[in-house]
């Protein structure tokens, strides 16, 4: 990572806290002009990943999630890192939803992870001393 600046938030893993994430995020753009269309994007990813580890990492518990996030490439891109010590998962291994199917025909689950992928230029999962460990990387 090339930014000047590596910045985290480490909160609980409950959707009260989306609003909390979203604003973590939109710091570390302030001084970086995005398009509405990204901004857009980043926030469907980061709710979709967020609200998943939220009502299932840590089951009936609630958990800690450590966000991780910098600009790279001379702030072309935003790197994000979504940590948590949840039960293990990797959202990637889940096969794309046929979306040619209509609503009634396709089984329920595995759209949001499509979306988080069909949104960001680069995700990455990895499972390392107890923590599931999702990163994405979305130029910006």
């Amino acid at each position: 990572m090339d930014s000047a600046e590596n910045r985290k938030i480490v909160i609980n893993a409950a959707l009260e806290n989306l609003g909390m994430v979203n604003s973590f995020v939109e710091s570390l753009l302030a001084e970086k002009d995005c398009s509405p269309k990204v901004m857009m994007q980043l926030e469907l990813v980061v709710e979709e990943i967020f609200s998943n580890i939220a009502n299932y990492a840590y089951g009936d518990e609630v958990g800690q999630v450590t966000i991780e996030g910098c600009l790279e490439d001379n702030a072309a891109k935003i790197r994000l890192k979504f940590v948590d010590k949840g039960t293990p998962y990797n959202p990637l291994e889940k096969p794309d939803p046929d979306v040619t199917l209509g609503l009634e025909d396709r089984p329920i689950g595995g759209l949001g992870i499509y979306l988080v992928k069909n949104n960001v230029d680069d995700i990455f999962y990895q499972h390392e001393d107890g923590q599931n460990i999702l990163t994405i990387i979305k130029n910006i």
